[in-house]
C-alpha cells in the first residue's frame, strides 16, 4: 500500500513540534522511530495532514537517577534501554522487556515514548510501566504536565493525550533493592507480539514474608493492567508454591480478556495466570 498524500517537516525543538501540531487542526501526527506509525500510513489507517519529524530533537534520550526513579528520554531506542547500565542495574525487568522487542531493526530504531504513546495493548513496555507505577512528563501548548501510565491509555492505540501534547521522558521507580525482577511473554508465532507479558517484582522480608510485590500484565486484555489482586493475596505472606499458585488465579481479575482469531478470552485467561504464576515463581523461589 501507498500512504496518501501528506506534508513533512522536522523540528527542531520540542516547543516547535507543539507549534506545529497547534497549528495542524488535528491533522498532525509524530514521527520518532516510526515503527507503529509507518505501518497504519501504509494501509491508510491513519491520513495526516503534516507528519512532524521529533527524531533529532536534542534532550530526549538517555537515562538518568534521580532519588529512588529512573528518567529515560521517550526517544531512548529499545537497543538502548536493554542495555543501558542503569537500567540493568536498578530496573532489570524494564531492559528485558526491550531486549525481546521485535527484531534487532525495530530495536535500533523504535523508541520507548513512541512505544508507549501508541497505546498498543500488545505492547511490551507497559507490563513494566503499570507495575511500577510510570510517570510521564507531557509537554504541550498549556507547559508540562505528569500523567500516571494508569490514566493514559483509554482503550486500543487510543490514549487522552491532547492533539498538541508530547511525551518528553517517562519517569519510573526503582524498587527496592531486595526484590527481584523479570519479565516473561508468550510470543506470538506470526508477530512476536506478546499474547501475555507479565512484570513480577517482589522480595520478602527477614522473616520469610513478602513484603513488596508488584505484578503488571499487557497482551492478555485491551489495555495493560496492573494485577492488584495477585499483589493483595500473595503480600504479608510466606513465598511458597501453594500462596503463589493461589495469587496467580487472580491474575486476570484486574483486566478485561481479549478475543482474537488466534486465542479466545478463555485461553488467554489461562495463559495470564500460568505466566503470573511463572513470573512470581522466578522473582520469589528460584
Amino acid at each position: 500500500m501507498i500512504p496518501a498524500k501528506f506534508n513533512y517537516v522536522r523540528a527542531e525543538s520540542v516547543e516547535e513540534a507543539i507549534s506545529l501540531l497547534a497549528k495542524s487542526d488535528g491533522e498532525g501526527s509524530i514521527l520518532a522511530g516510526g515503527h507503529s506509525l509507518l505501518p497504519l500510513l501504509k494501509f491508510r489507517i491513519t491520513e495526516p495532514g503534516i507528519l512532524i519529524d521529533i527524531s533529532r530533537i536534542p534532550g530526549l534520550k538517555g537515562v538518568r537517577k534521580e532519588e529512588n526513579r529512573l528518567i529515560i528520554g521517550a526517544l531512548t531506542t529499545h537497543y538502548d534501554v536493554s542495555t543501558n547500565e542503569l537500567v540493568k542495574e536498578h530496573l532489570p525487568s524494564l531492559a528485558k522487556a526491550a531486549s525481546v522487542i521485535g527484531d534487532l531493526q525495530i530495536r535500533n530504531h523504535g523508541t520507548i515514548g513512541g512505544n508507549i504513546a501508541h497505546a498498543d495493548p500488545v505492547a511490551d513496555y507497559p507490563a513494566v510501566a503499570h507495575a511500577l507505577g510510570a510517570e510521564l512528563v507531557v509537554h504541550n501548548s498549556d507547559g508540562e504536565e505528569i500523567t500516571p501510565i494508569d490514566e493514559l491509555v483509554i482503550g486500543p492505540l487510543i490514549t487522552m493525550l491532547s492533539e498538541d501534547s508530547i511525551i518528553t521522558e517517562i519517569s519510573i521507580e526503582i524498587p527496592p533493592t531486595q526484590a527481584k525482577q523479570t519479565y516473561l511473554k508468550f510470543f506470538h508465532p506470526a508477530t512476536d507480539y506478546p499474547v501475555v507479558g507479565v512484570t513480577a517484582i517482589a522480595g520478602v522480608n527477614e522473616e520469610g514474608v513478602v513484603d513488596y510485590v508488584r505484578v503488571g500484565v499487557t497482551g492478555s486484555s485491551d489495555v495493560a493492567y496492573r494485577a492488584f489482586e495477585v499483589e493483595n493475596v500473595l503480600m504479608d505472606k510466606k513465598p511458597t508454591l501453594q500462596n503463589i499458585k493461589e495469587a496467580a488465579q487472580a491474575a486476570a481479575e484486574d483486566g478485561d480478556m481479549g478475543e482474537d482469531l488466534f486465542a479466545s478470552e478463555e485461553y488467554r485467561e489461562h495463559l495470564t495466570k500460568v505466566y503470573v504464576e511463572r513470573a512470581l515463581k522466578e522473582v520469589l523461589i528460584d
